[in-house]
């Protein structure tokens, strides 16, 4: 078994029942999101829920509500023996970017990335590279919504097993 969070940063009213449904088919269970005003984007909500659940739960996690393009999220999971933890970035405009997550958090990038990077990137393209293996633009777009979030209560879901 592992853990992660599911951060919705960003979703129109309407739509809150569809995930709350997406997220429970998911996990086997029953789901009922603490919905909260997202200060960063008036007019949408937010919310944050833990959860236990096998290893690739945060894939499928992030391929359930990857259907609503209006919204923005992230999903954690956590390492679990065996298996690399990762994180899945959401946002309308840049679509999904997908990382391995290491034991104390950060990103992991694959020595074969990193190599053909070297061998074809010159300059500032080094840079851009880096910036985007790293999901810099995903920060980006998310870091007001994140900030925006803290100190909102987070509710606890487990998946049946």
């Amino acid at each position: 078994m592992t853990s992660g969070v599911l951060y919705v940063h960003s979703c129109p009213p309407a739509l809150c029942p569809h995930v709350e449904w997406a997220v429970a088919s998911e996990l086997g269970t029953r789901v009922s999101l603490t919905w909260t005003a997202q200060p960063a984007e008036p007019g949408v909500l937010r919310a944050e829920s833990a959860w236990r659940g096998r290893p690739g739960t945060a894939g499928r996690l992030a391929a359930a509500l990857k259907t609503w393009k209006m919204i923005r999220y992230e999903v954690t999971e956590n390492p679990a023996a065996g298996v690399d933890g990762e994180r899945y970035s959401v946002t309308p405009d840049l679509g999904v970017f997908r990382t391995i997550i290491g034991a104390n958090g950060d990103i992991v990038v694959g020595e074969d990335r990193l190599r053909q990077l070297l061998a074809t990137a010159q300059g500032p393209q080094l840079a851009h590279g880096i910036d985007a293996l790293l999901g810099s633009a995903w920060d980006d777009e998310l870091e007001p919504y994140r900030e925006a979030g803290e100190g909102a209560p987070v509710t606890w879901l487990h998946q049946v097993v």
